[in-house]
């Protein structure tokens, strides 16, 4: 499919959606309208009895349409099949239930450490950010632990993090470039996006990449736009791009 035809917050969307498998327990946070628009494009295309968790609580909501501002509205509780509150899902994670966590983080380093805590000196920083939060104890706990980023550049992808607010057990890093898979105790460069090239990952990534050979996304389907508007007729996906 040619490039026009799609944006990079709908290839994104798409190759977080095929991350996602049938039955398997799925979490995502605040401020996380790309992955939750793909955890229902997943349960619509191939993953129907995949169950999505949310901060709010609602199990599997009818509808994601009125998430204007937040991912974690009381919105997600209509027609919701359950209700599951957050300190719930952190006992779910520590007991090794929790398939999948959508996390972010604002630095990573080539040995999948995460930073959301602050840049510069912990004790006198340049920016103080908000901190490790649900991170600090779901990506080590969660099954796996899937990374979004809307930011791919050598102030976020850098040889070693100011701080290490969480380490390990991330699983994929996805960006508007590529995607990582953690392996061996590092993150290796599993595809480049049909939008990007290798150049362009290089020059924007602080650490050596590391490949055993290169390979490109699969490109979102036909069917899969068509449901993405079904789906997100607002383009919530894209907030994070504007």
């Amino acid at each position: 499919m040619k490039t026009s035809l799609y944006r990079v917050s709908d290839l994104m969307t798409c190759a977080i959606a095929n991350m996602l498998s049938d039955h398997e327990t799925v979490f995502h946070g605040v401020s996380s309208h790309l992955p939750m628009v793909a955890i229902q494009l997943a349960k619509q295309k191939h993953a129907p009895n995949l169950v999505h968790l949310n901060i709010p609580g609602g199990v599997n909501p009818a509808s994601i349409s009125e998430e204007c501002y937040s991912s974690a509205s009381g919105n997600l509780l209509k027609g919701a099949e359950a209700y599951f509150p957050l300190e719930q899902i952190f006992d779910l994670s520590m007991r090794g239930k929790l398939d999948v966590a959508f996390l972010s983080g604002v630095q990573f380093d080539i040995h999948g450490n995460v930073n959301a805590s602050v840049i510069g000196s912990y004790k006198k920083p340049k920016v103080r950010l908000p901190g490790g939060a649900g991170s600090a104890v779901l990506i080590p706990t969660a099954k796996k632990a899937i990374i979004w980023r809307t930011k791919h550049d050598r102030r976020t992808f850098v040889e070693q993090v100011d701080f290490i607010t969480t380490r390990g057990n991330v699983w994929k890093i996805v960006t508007p470039l590529c995607i990582f898979i953690f392996k061996n105790g590092k993150l290796h460069l599993e595809s480049i996006h049909p939008t990007s090239s290798l150049e362009e990952v290089k020059e924007n990534t602080g650490f050596e990449l590391l490949y055993d050979d290169i390979k490109f996304t699969t490109p979102p389907t036909e069917e899969e736009l068509k449901l993405l508007k079904k789906i997100d007729p607002k383009d919530f996906r894209s907030l994070e791009f504007k």
